[in-house]
């Protein structure tokens, strides 16, 4: 067999690489039958497809591109969504109506109108829908769009405001349910096509700031009587409905409920979760091997706790959260927000967080943070319709996994959190390639697939 160049993109703590090109490896015919040391490939081995990477565009994230100058607000689209230029964002999530990263609770309709005769999405094109246009503008054919809302209107809820949880009055749920698909209908009016919605953004959240609380049965039910039906009578079965939408650790639990229900799966395609309570790798297989054809998708996680600025330890977190997952059938991923402040808001209740962009709005700079990076490790090579392959690893000290992409190439993702640097020898179709990965540091390889 022919050598194979493989091109070696790193990302290193103790050193300038930023997605930096290093000096390429050659994969050559394994002669000597190696054993020890190896990372290998199974390139012959499949699993899930991939539909893409992202982030949320916020009305915090807007807001704070548009106080900028115009040359940061586009720098910060293109560093996200040009597959080129940038790390080649496709997805984007996007809120229905407040949640906490909003300048305060609103409304698409006024107080009582359950008709929704006043459903209007005026303060969205304001920023929020200019900024998606833009992302979108750049994306192309592989745009990705979803929502989630964070509470209904007030007179929806028993506890009769936006915050602090409560839950929808079940003599709202029809009109509830309507409201998702006016939502979809006016975005779709503004040339932002919907690809799917979650019900409700951590159903099992009460929060000081917008939340709904739906327990598993309430959620099934609220999707087969209401949410369903009116999507699927208004033609629109191509929307994507996913459920929970909150942390993994009860990913498992919320789908039995939801799938077990035959007319209620349906019309669910899949489940949403976000990473706030551990790792919980392996429920996603459980729920893969149990619902084999039900889509999972990480919906949300962030950097808790304000700006911080030079982390490292953001990036290695994202890298780790992302791979565990993606060896666990994840099929999408999507950020938090795309960029905050220098306070890491705005935030209507000071939840203040962390965002791979940080921008500082009062001197009109940006700061692209670790997690910037090593995502884009994964989203900028690992492309919409990529296929996940086998692989293993020698030691616990690094962490992998390996994809194919629709024209051939594969991706190799290694990680080491470690203080050490680590060596390896990559292994495909027995051919070999020896380096090394330095300490705290990320690396993807890129080569083509034997023929």
């Amino acid at each position: 067999m022919a050598d194979r160049k493989v091109r070696v993109i790193q990302t290193s703590q103790g050193s300038s690489d930023r997605l930096t090109e290093r000096e390429a490896i050659v994969l050559k015919n394994d002669v000597k039958g190696i054993e020890n040391q190896l990372i290998n490939v199974y390139d012959d081995v499949t699993y899930q497809e991939i539909i893409g990477f992202g982030g949320a565009i916020t009305e915090a994230s807007a807001i704070t591109a548009y106080k900028l100058g115009e040359e940061n607000r586009n720098k910060i689209l293109e560093a996200y969504f040009d597959a080129d230029k940038g790390i080649g964002y496709n997805v984007v999530r996007t809120h229905i109506a407040s949640c906490d990263f909003s300048l305060g609770n609103y409304d698409y309709v006024q107080d009582g109108d359950a008709e929704l005769k006043t459903f209007d999405i005026s303060r969205d094109k304001e920023k929020i829908i200019p900024y998606i246009q833009g992302a979108r503008k750049l994306i192309g054919d592989d745009f990705t769009f979803y929502a989630s809302p964070w509470s209904p209107p007030p007179f929806m809820k028993t506890n009769g405001m936006k915050n602090k949880g409560g839950q929808l009055k079940p003599e709202f749920r029809d009109a509830w349910a309507r409201h998702y698909l006016k939502f979809v209908e006016a975005y779709e009016a503004e040339g932002l096509p919907l690809w799917g919605l979650t019900v409700q953004n951590e159903a099992k959240a009460v929060q000081p700031w917008d939340s709904c609380v739906y327990t598993a049965e309430e959620e099934k039910d609220f999707v087969r009587d209401h949410l369903g039906p009116v999507l699927w009578n208004a033609g629109r079965e191509d929307i994507k409905i996913m459920v929970w939408d909150h942390n993994k650790e009860r990913v498992y639990d919320r789908a039995k409920v939801a799938y077990d229900d035959a007319e209620a799966s349906k019309y669910i395609w899949g489940i949403g979760f976000h990473w706030y309570s551990g790792d919980h790798f392996d429920a996603l297989s459980v729920t893969h091997d149990r619902y084999p054809n039900k889509g999972l998708i990480f919906t949300e996680g962030c950097h808790e706790g304000g700006v911080q600025l030079g982390s490292w330890k953001s990036g290695e977190r994202y890298a780790h959260d992302i791979m565990g997952n993606l060896n666990n059938w994840m099929q999408a991923w999507t950020d938090w927000n795309i960029v905050l402040d220098e306070l890491g808001g705005p935030n209507h209740v000071e939840n203040f967080c962390d965002a791979p962009i940080i921008a500082d709005t009062t001197t009109d700079t940006l700061t692209f943070q670790s997690s910037y990076y090593y995502i884009g490790h994964f989203s900028k090579y690992i492309r919409p319709g990529a296929v996940r392959v086998g692989s293993s690893k020698y030691t616990e000290q690094l962490s992998t996994t390996a994809f194919k992409n629709t024209d051939g190439t594969i991706a190799v993702v290694v990680l080491n959190r470690t203080d050490s640097e680590v060596p390896y020898l990559l292994r495909n179709r027995e051919q070999v390639a020896e380096t090394t990965i330095p300490a705290h540091s990320i690396q993807t390889l890129l080569f083509p697939a034997a023929e």
